[in-house]
């Protein structure tokens, strides 16, 4: 795996993205998350369609998991290149495309160092992968460099106040993230996109939507992604006893007051913001 944050000179009070990309990348590697990846599935089609991808295009899925977006855009005859730096994941996605007979090429890389030649795709995607880079800046820059003039960069970010940026920050009062680290849910905000793409794009346009999560129980959702999802697991790992009942506690208070199921089972929307820039 590519990695160009190693190679950066690290200054006084600077935030080791080296090490933070190693850290983050042991717990993507961890669980599995294609058990809950097939589950946002809805999320790639609606963004396909948002993007009105056409036939014959090239796109890039950019840690693309296990392939949601890279379906959605196979299934539309897109000519389909699918990467990710783990590369448990990407087998996935292969079997899930030859499941379905959809031609798909696969690639490991690192979306802050993706390893194409510039303006090679009409179109460039991530849903709820290239917002968790170290480096966001620079991963930006890697979409904007292989998307093409007047070709589509289409994302799918959680935002900071749905349920997942939620999440987030109940694990961070566990385990805070490194000082200096920027947010993951930064990507969900018009004003940091605007930030990393503003210069650069002839338009962006963005929307909040909402993804559902569907589980039998508040439970259920709990003992999925502290079993399976990286972050929470590893989360789990790294706490005693006691502290890992209390951020089970916490998490469950979370559901609790978002979830708008009576009958038992967890029926929770989830913000994010869907994207769509023009590059100039």
């Amino acid at each position: 795996m590519a990695s160009t944050a190693a190679a950066q000179a690290q200054q006084p009070g600077q935030i080791d993205l080296s090490a933070l990309k190693t850290k983050q990348h042991g717990a993507w590697s961890s669980g599995d998350y294609a058990i809950v990846g097939t589950t946002l599935q809805i999320v790639g089609e609606e963004l396909c369609e948002t993007l009105d991808l056409r036939a014959g295009q090239k796109v890039l899925d950019v840690a693309a998991g296990n392939g949601n977006v890279t379906l959605a855009a196979a299934r539309r005859w897109c000519d389909v290149m699918s990467t990710d730096y783990v590369p448990s994941l990407l087998e996935r996605g292969r079997a899930r495309a030859a499941a379905e007979g959809l031609s798909v090429q696969f690639k490991e890389a690192d979306a802050e160092a993706l390893g194409f030649g510039d303006a090679t795709f009409d179109v460039v995607v991530s849903t709820f992968g290239v917002m968790f880079t170290p480096d966001q800046d620079r991963a930006a820059a890697e979409l904007l460099r292989v998307c093409k003039s007047g070709g589509k960069i289409g994302l799918a970010n959680w935002t900071p106040d749905g349920f997942i940026g939620q999440l987030f920050k109940t694990l961070g009062k566990y385990l805070p993230p490194p000082a200096g680290a920027k947010s993951p849910a930064l990507w969900g905000t018009q004003a940091r996109i605007t930030e990393m793409f503003g210069t650069s794009a002839a338009s962006i346009k963005t929307e909040k939507r909402h993804f559902t999560f569907r589980y039998r129980s508040p439970l259920h959702f709990l003992d999925v992604f502290r079993n399976y999802y990286g972050p929470t697991l590893k989360a789990f790992a790294a706490l005693d006893e006691t502290n890992q009942r209390r951020l089970a506690d916490d998490i469950l208070t979370l559901i609790g007051s978002m979830n708008r199921a009576e009958d038992g089972t967890m029926v929770l929307p989830s913000e994010y913001l869907e994207i769509v820039i023009v590059k100039r």
